[in-house]
């Protein structure tokens, strides 16, 4: 008896689905080409506007794949990361980026 019990629990497991960081994110972290030095050491001032831009290829810093492609603000440094103030709906949100995963959105006005 003690043996169907267990085989019940292996058997209603094995069904569930892995929700894991990366789930549902077949065509959101697509690898972009190799990085450059230049690109992973990055530097960005406070109050920059910056687009979170996904690298998949490089797993330290990388936000939550929801938020690929969301504009915001530098909030500050940490270390070798940046805090970046974005917006979740109408919830504000801070996240802790990698430079790799951030894109420069500051426009420069000729003249």
């Amino acid at each position: 008896m003690f043996y169907c019990v267990i085989d019940l629990v292996v058997i209603f497991m094995t069904n569930k689905k892995a929700k894991g960081k990366r789930s549902k994110t077949r065509r959101k972290l697509r690898s972009k080409g190799k990085k450059t030095v230049s690109q992973l050491v990055k530097t960005f001032n406070e109050e920059d506007r910056v687009q979170i831009h996904i690298e998949s290829s490089i797993h330290s810093g990388m936000p939550s794949a929801k938020f690929q492609g969301f504009a915001g603000r530098v909030v500050g440094k940490r270390g070798a990361v940046y805090e970046v103030a974005v917006r979740d709906g109408k919830t504000p949100r801070t996240l802790i980026v990698h430079p790799a995963h951030l894109k420069n959105m500051n426009v420069k006005v000729a003249g």
